[in-house]
């Protein structure tokens, strides 16, 4: 058994899932303490988990003892199955409560504990808006209510608007790219809402050697900057 410590849930499944080298199914989780932010930065308590592999504890397991280890869902999974559960209904309840001829197509968790909420219905363009602007408002309070009550990351799709603007994105990189490649500092068009989080994934897991960060503009715009060094950072410019 391992006991991983970190400052949410989600930190911790990532540890674990690292620690095993396999995915957060294969492990049984036991939550000992759920994270808590405490008061006014005081008291804040991190999340304690002990984690074993499903199959190693199974070949260790006694024989009069295999078959109830087996049985049921761990509780790191329960929890998990719980959180999922309570956004859906919350995001249900957002939904039906609104102006909007829409409903919740699908909300999943991936292996990584990641909430993946997806929208649909008559009204997803008024509900996505012009620019995104809707969007990026409802992407955000989803993201905030959902990162603050249960420590985990969640993306938001309505329609296929996540999927086309993450195509958009890659399409860009890769003329970008050509200047990367040419080496020295450079930094991309000025970009806004989802578009700043999409490059920046891009572009981290293309060039993981390279310093890559976003920096803000006079104007409140973003642009990424990719450096040759990771040490090479400027005073605006975001991790």
């Amino acid at each position: 058994m391992v006991k991983v410590v970190a400052p949410t849930l989600e930190e911790a499944y990532k540890k674990a899932s690292q620690a095993f080298d396999c995915s957060i199914v294969e492990l049984d989780i036991e939550v000992v303490q759920a994270p808590s932010s405490g008061l006014f930065g005081l008291f804040r308590k991190d999340a304690v988990i002990n984690v074993t592999h499903k199959r190693r504890k199974e070949k260790e397991a006694h024989p009069g003892t295999e078959k109830r280890e087996r049985s049921g869902t761990s509780a790191g999974e329960e929890a998990l199955e719980n959180a999922r559960r309570e956004i859906e209904e919350g995001v249900v309840k957002l939904i039906e409560s609104s102006c909007f001829d829409a409903y919740v197509k699908q909300v999943d968790m991936d292996n990584e504990g990641v909430v993946h909420i997806c929208l649909d219905g008559e009204d997803a363009a008024l509900m996505i808006g012009k620019e995104g602007y809707r969007y990026k408002a409802l992407s955000y309070m989803l993201h905030n209510w959902i990162k603050l009550k249960y420590g985990l990351n969640s993306t938001l799709e309505i329609a296929s608007f996540l999927q086309s603007q993450r195509k958009g994105v890659e399409n860009y990189l890769e003329q970008f790219s050509q200047r990367v490649e040419e080496g020295g500092r450079v930094q991309t068009k000025p970009l806004d809402g989802i578009l700043v989080k999409l490059a920046l994934e891009g572009l981290r897991k293309r060039y993981p050697d390279k310093y890559v960060a976003i920096r803000t503009l006079k104007n409140g715009r973003k642009v990424i900057v990719v450096n040759e060094h990771k040490k090479e950072q400027g005073k605006k410019e975001e991790r």
